[in-house]
């Protein structure tokens, strides 16, 4: 049924193919108001701190309506922006900035806020774990239809790093999957004879798992619902062997103890799944 494992750049193409259908439709009746022939100049400006993230789609939907509109990006992506700041100036058809400007808006109002949320995480466990290779805050699959990839790469540009990008890109074992196979072995086995050529992950749920899960060969763990003591335990067991990850109820508080017990890497849903849109504003000066 489904061929296809869709790129960054098609996901790009299609975001801002479906936001300006859905948005125009037949056609803008209030940009009509304008004279056809009518070019302005406009500038967009952060209202709050953050970090921008989503240029491209941003362009993509005003170049999309006005394929000879000029944008000039006065931050970079990735760049952490004081409020007040004018990132972007634009010019282009009148008609064509009107029809495109909630749509290019939108996205890029969403992806700067996955963004600044992200580098809030990676910033909150900067120097504080022990382990000599850190500890990587992750995405997970808790995306907005239709915007994952654009979701998970607005994570990247915070600072984070990508858990699997679909059901294509790995194999997560959760605890229904190993009930249903027969268990931690009879399940890391069949995994392991798909020859799939994408990473394998078990989820446990106590440390006797865990050391089951080792003594099969695990190389990517996930701890589920694990206190902090048991973390630091895990990470003892452990002794290096496989990729701990710690997912479930993270938050600004705790992501700090989690991280200090040396666990290599923590996934959030909410980076993508709670997300509040930073304030942006575009605002046409002149003709």
């Amino acid at each position: 049924m489904y061929d296809v494992n869709e790129t960054l750049e098609n996901a790009l193409a299609r975001n801002v193919r479906d936001t300006l259908r859905e948005d125009i439709g037949r056609g803008d009746w209030t940009a009509l108001l304008v004279p056809e022939d009518r070019a302005v100049q406009a500038k967009v400006t952060m209202k709050e701190s953050a970090v921008l993230c989503g240029s491209a789609w941003f362009e993509g939907c005003i170049l999309a309506l006005d394929p000879s509109a000029k944008i000039t990006w006065n931050e970079s992506e990735g760049a952490t922006v004081s409020a007040g700041s004018v990132v972007a100036e634009i010019k282009s058809s009148a008609r064509a900035l009107l029809s495109a400007e909630r749509s290019a808006l939108n996205l890029l109002q969403m992806l700067s806020g996955v963004a600044t949320e992200t580098r809030k995480y990676v910033q909150a466990i900067d120097g504080v774990s022990p382990n000599p290779n850190g500890c990587a805050v992750l995405d997970t699959r808790k995306t907005m239809a239709g915007l994952r990839q654009a979701q998970k790469y607005a994570v990247r540009v915070g600072g984070g790093k990508n858990h699997r990008m679909a059901l294509w890109d790995g194999i997560l074992i959760k605890e229904n999957h190993i009930a249903a196979a027969g268990g931690i072995a009879a399940v890391l086995h069949a995994a392991e004879s798909l020859n799939s050529g994408v990473s394998i992950q078990i989820e446990v749920e106590s440390l006797a798992e865990l050391a089951e899960a080792l003594a099969c060969g695990a190389k990517n763990i996930l701890l589920d619902d694990f206190s902090f003591e048991d973390m630091a335990k895990a990470v003892s067991i452990n002794e290096g062997r496989a990729i701990l990850e710690v997912s479930g109820g993270v938050d600004l508080n705790s992501i700090r103890a989690i991280a200090a017990t040396g666990v290599d890497r923590i996934s959030i849903g909410k980076l993508t799944k709670d997300v509040r849109a930073v304030d942006l504003s575009m605002r046409i000066i002149s003709e």
